[in-house]
């Protein structure tokens, strides 16, 4: 038998051979404590009662149809992959401000339906909360409430209840007894994510947890707690927008790639109708360097309205800014600009601005951007009515892009007439006028 002293940290749970008055893992002071194990005896008679885990037969299991239960807004079943799956557990995050407990209390009104819904807040009264239900029309008939911060509490409430969702507002205030650090600590968050998983898998109950951001944008505790969940939801609004982005960046049971377009309003969220106009500016094709392209986010099409500023440089060295894209791609297609047509960009400066407040990372807006900085440099607009949509390689050549008949088809079903598009592309049954091009000395002839 080995007796071997370590040294704990309260705050991390990091172990140390020696005593420090510093954690090497958190920075914290004076939280390392002295602990005493016996390094095999003790662990041999743990695994002697432990016993061996239960081994399933996966053939034998009966599995029945996958059930999603639907939110009553489409545009949040499509990111979450069709609705919410029962077990589940989600974590929602955003800026201060966002909406992130209005979504919220508007998916338990919509859930009360498939039974009682549990909200849960450590920030928050009784009646600060049913004031906001009560703005938002809920029917409060099956909410029920729970002003407590103690996750063995809570979980304890949940258990008696087996709600069908249970919302946490929000984790960073949500502690657990057996850890001995503060709540919102790291160890607490970790802690307190594990006990809501465990109460999710084996009880069948659905948790949406709202989670606080950082300064720069990331989930407020560790890194592990976005691993620990099912769906990480981030709600993004561009500001002096009534518009806001729900976007999925882990999706255990659909598509990350999906994006959906949500309105603010006095009565909280509602579906934007047209979610394509909310990315169109006024009058967007009768300015010079203003070009309508289309990107798709999933397996929707939007367009989006791509506008570019060239200008004479004031100082030696010319500017490249961009908004909504990417700034090294800007870099390539304006050297591709310059070195295949006649355009000469090396003494002009070029601001490219992405409408709305996406931000994109579609290859199929090359064209709409080279477009958009010749128009400006130019200074002619594009013909009335037309979007721009393709890939531009090194040597200028345009290439196709993927589910090209699908963009079309949203073009034309918000009235445009006419596509620049890469030569080769077929589109069936569709009114809307091709132009086919080669590369970009075409695209230049035409403007």
């Amino acid at each position: 038998m080995a007796i071997k002293k370590i040294y704990t940290c309260t705050n991390c749970d990091a172990q140390f051979p020696k005593w420090s008055g510093r954690c090497l893992e958190c920075g914290s002071w004076g939280t390392l404590g002295e602990d005493v194990i016996d390094s095999q005896g003790e662990k041999k008679e743990e695994a002697k009662k432990i016993g061996d885990a239960n081994v399933i037969d996966l053939r034998e299991l009966q599995s029945g149809p996958e059930i999603r239960i639907k939110s009553g807004l489409e545009e949040i079943d499509r990111v979450l992959g069709g609705g919410l799956l029962p077990g589940s557990l989600i974590l929602l995050s955003g800026e201060p401000g966002i909406g992130k407990s209005t979504l919220a209390a508007q998916l338990a009104d919509k859930l009360s339906a498939q039974g009682e819904v549990l909200y849960v807040s450590g920030e928050e009264s009784a009646a600060q909360v049913k004031s906001r239900l009560t703005r938002l029309n809920c029917d409060l008939k099956r909410l029920r409430f729970i002003g407590e911060t103690s996750v063995e509490k809570i979980a304890g409430s949940a258990l008696k209840m087996k709600p069908a969702l249970m919302v946490v507002d929000s984790i960073q205030t949500v502690y657990s007894s057996l850890i001995p650090s503060e709540a919102g600590s790291l160890s607490q968050i970790r802690a307190v994510a594990v006990k809501f998983l465990e109460l999710a898998k084996e009880h069948g109950i659905t948790v949406l947890l709202i989670g606080h951001i950082t300064k720069d944008g990331q989930v407020a505790g560790p890194k592990s707690l976005e691993h620990i969940v099912d769906t990480v939801l981030s709600l993004e609004n561009e500001s002096g927008s009534n518009y806001c982005l729900l976007r999925a960046s882990k999706n255990r049971f659909g598509s990350v790639n999906e994006l959906g377009v949500l309105e603010m309003t006095g009565a909280g969220f509602i579906e934007a109708k047209d979610p394509s106009s909310v990315f169109l500016g006024s009058g967007a094709d009768s300015i010079a360097g203003s070009v309508i392209g289309c990107v798709l986010e999933g397996t929707r099409p939007f367009l989006v309205n791509i506008q570019a500023l060239v200008t004479k440089t004031v100082f030696g060295y010319p500017q490249r800014k961009a908004s909504g894209l990417d700034l090294n791609r800007l870099q390539v297609l304006s050297a591709v600009i310059a070195k295949r047509s006649k355009i000469n960009l090396v003494t002009r400066d070029i601001i490219l601005n992405a409408v709305g407040g996406l931000k994109i990372n579609d290859p199929a807006l090359d064209l709409a951007v080279c477009a958009a900085i010749i128009s400006s440099y130019l200074n002619k607009p594009l013909p009335a009515g037309m979007v721009v949509i393709g890939e531009v390689g090194l040597g200028a050549e345009l290439r196709p892009v993927f589910r090209l008949e699908q963009r079309l088809r949203e073009a034309e079903k918000l009235g445009f007439k006419s596509a620049a598009v890469p030569s080769g592309t077929e589109y069936k049954g569709g009114k809307l006028k091709l132009l086919k091009i080669k590369n970009l000395a075409d695209l230049v002839e035409i403007m």
